[in-house]
């Protein structure tokens, strides 16, 4: 039970940061990520959001760092996507 309600709290989060960009923000994002990507690239919404969510989430060390470096690693994916993933990459050839 307790992991469909966080599974809810992170589509209502995703959810929310494609309302909030009027479109314009990565689906699957949530805001807590996508703050930490915004502050890295010098972003002025970055620089706000990133240290009132860590202060919100105050319980989550780096808990925005933590989500981006969660999303860079997809391990928010279900374990059959990621193992599909791995072994579907292209060969790269020398």
């Amino acid at each position: 039970m307790k992991k469909r309600i966080l599974h809810i709290l992170i589509a209502l989060d995703q959810l929310i940061w494609v309302l909030i960009s009027l479109g314009k923000a990565h689906p699957d994002e949530t805001i807590s990520a996508a703050s930490w990507r915004l502050e890295l690239r010098g972003k002025w919404l970055g620089k706000i959001l990133r240290p009132i969510i860590d202060t919100l989430f105050f319980f989550d060390k780096n808990h925005c760092q933590r989500s981006y470096e969660s999303e860079l690693a997809r391990s928010h994916l279900p374990r059959i996507y990621r193992e599909w993933e791995t072994n579907n990459q292209p060969e790269t050839t020398p």
